[in-house]
C-alpha cells in the first residue's frame, strides 16, 4: 500500500534507520553543463516511483504532480515545487542550485535550529537506480548537524530529465560513518525523458 509522505518528511524519515547502497558512480567532467531545472522536471502529470528502505523494511511511494498555478507545481505529497533565479526548491529549501558544476554551495534555513549546508560533489556521472541506467547525474551532498560531534548526512543523485533517482542517508557519530536508509527510484513517467537503460 503507498504511503503518503511529503518530501519534508522523508528527509526525516531517512534519516531514521535503515539499510544504505550507495550508488555506482563514474566519475567525469566537473561540470554538468546543464541547468538546474533539467534535473528536477516539473510538468503536470510526471510522477516518480520510489522504493524506501527504512527501519529495515521496505515500503514504497508514488510521487505525481497533479497542478500547477503560476509556476508553483504541488505533487501528490502537497509538496509545492517551482524554480527560480537560483534553482530548484520546495517550501523550505533548494533541492539544486546553479551553477551545476562541483563545488557549488549553498545552505537552507529549514527551522530555526535547523541548518542543512548542500554542496554538488560529482557532476556529469553515469549512475544506477532499479529504474535503470542513466547518464549525466549530478550528486549532491547535504549535511545536518544534529549533536554534539553528530551530523545526519544525505546524498541526493539527479538525473537529467528525469529528476531525483537516489537518496542515501548516513549518520557521522565522531568520525564514524553509520549507513540508515536509502530511496531508490523504480519507475518514472516523465515528459521529455529518456526511456530507461538497462542497469550496469
Amino acid at each position: 500500500m503507498m504511503r503518503r509522505i511529503r518530501w519534508g518528511e522523508l528527509w526525516v524519515l531517512l534519516a531514521l534507520s535503515g539499510c544504505v547502497t550507495s550508488p555506482t558512480v563514474e566519475q567525469r567532467p566537473e561540470i554538468a553543463g546543464v541547468p538546474s531545472k533539467d534535473y528536477y522536471p516539473l510538468a503536470v502529470g510526471n510522477s516518480w516511483r520510489y522504493q524506501i528502505q527504512l527501519l529495515g523494511e521496505k515500503t514504497e511511494m508514488e510521487v505525481k504532480i497533479l497542478k500547477e498555478e503560476n509556476g508553483v507545481f504541488e505533487d501528490s505529497t502537497g509538496n509545492q515545487l517551482f524554480t527560480d533565479a537560483f534553482g530548484v526548491r520546495d517550501q523550505k529549501r533548494y533541492l539544486l542550485r546553479d551553477p551545476v558544476e562541483v563545488g557549488t554551495e549553498w545552505s537552507n534555513v529549514v527551522s530555526v535550529s535547523s541548518v542543512e549546508r548542500y554542496k554538488i560533489v560529482s557532476a556529469n556521472v553515469s549512475c544506477d537506480s532499479p529504474a535503470g541506467h542513466f547518464e549525466g547525474c549530478v550528486v549532491v551532498e547535504s549535511t545536518n548537524r544534529v549533536g554534539e560531534g553528530k551530523a545526519l548526512v544525505n546524498e541526493l543523485t539527479f538525473a537529467p530529465k528525469v529528476g531525483l533517482i537516489r537518496v542515501s542517508t548516513l549518520l557521522l557519530d565522531d568520525g564514524k560513518k553509520l549507513p540508515q536508509s536509502t530511496l531508490e527510484l523504480t519507475k518514472y513517467q516523465v515528459q521529455g525523458a529518456p526511456p530507461p537503460a538497462t542497469a550496469k
